[in-house]
């Protein structure tokens, strides 16, 4: 599904990959663990499209097609979504409208007529359910007086509307009770199929309990420097980082 050959890039004149290389294949998911500062967050970022970063080497192939010529619409439309550490808020623009719109803006890619009104809202009430969040609000700007919990519940519920096959989640663990992180990882573990694929962004052991990774990896200063199983995820948890970088 995703391969990255090679990948270096930079926010503005810090270089920040210095040579990913990463395979993923249909339903697999992969954890992506690391130091602060060490690209996780850039290597998202550059697999949607943000215009903040600049590929300066390497390749990324989607299904196939070179991700880097698609805009950031077209990667989505392709299939490619990300849950965003920080969601932002959007006023003036209603959670209904907006799901509307990016619904229907993947349909016409794909070919298909909008969705007509009775279809669309009885396919949000089922979303919501997945992710226990509440009706009330739909009706209200795009996160704006969401708490943590809400934001990171309504990201999934925006994957979950948008049916996505290569999902990232960039660190939603970040700032949940743990009741928001069960209800946020049942929520992404019930999208999953055998055709969809994720790269899971975490520091803790804790989300990679609910939502189980088959391959973990690590990087450490813009390269990934160690991959193994579920286990490599628990001896991170158990000792940290640094018998990893004393035997780089």
């Amino acid at each position: 599904m995703l391969e990255i050959k090679n990948l270096h890039a930079k926010a503005g004149d810090k270089e920040i990959l210095k040579g990913v290389n990463l395979t993923i294949n249909d339903g697999e998911i992969h954890a992506l663990m690391g130091t602060n500062g060490a690209g996780k967050s850039t290597l998202s970022n550059v697999i949607v499209g943000n215009p903040a970063y600049e590929v300066t080497e390497g390749e990324i192939l989607f299904n196939g097609q070179d991700l880097l010529s698609m805009s950031a619409d077209e990667r989505a439309n392709a299939g490619i979504f990300m849950s965003f550490q920080m969601p932002v808020e959007i006023p003036g623009v209603s959670m209904t409208n907006f799901m509307k719109a990016a619904v229907n803006a993947r349909r016409k890619a794909q070919g298909l007529e909008p969705m007509k009104t009775t279809d669309f809202i009885k396919l949000m009430k089922e979303k919501r359910q997945l992710v226990e969040i509440d009706q009330k609000l739909m009706s209200r700007s795009v996160n704006e007086g969401f708490s943590g919990g809400e934001k990171k519940r309504n990201e999934i519920f925006q994957m979950a509307m948008l049916e996505p096959t290569f999902c990232i989640l960039d660190e939603t663990d970040s700032g949940l009770d743990v009741d928001a992180l069960r209800i946020v990882a049942t929520g992404f573990n019930k999208l999953r199929t055998e055709k969809t694929s994720a790269i899971v962004i975490t520091h803790y052991q804790r989300l990679l309990d609910y939502i189980k990774p088959d391959i973990v990896h690590v990087l450490i200063d813009g390269r990934i420097v160690k991959t193994g199983g579920p286990d490599l995820a628990q001896k991170i948890e158990d000792e940290g980082f640094d018998w990893i970088k004393e035997g780089l």
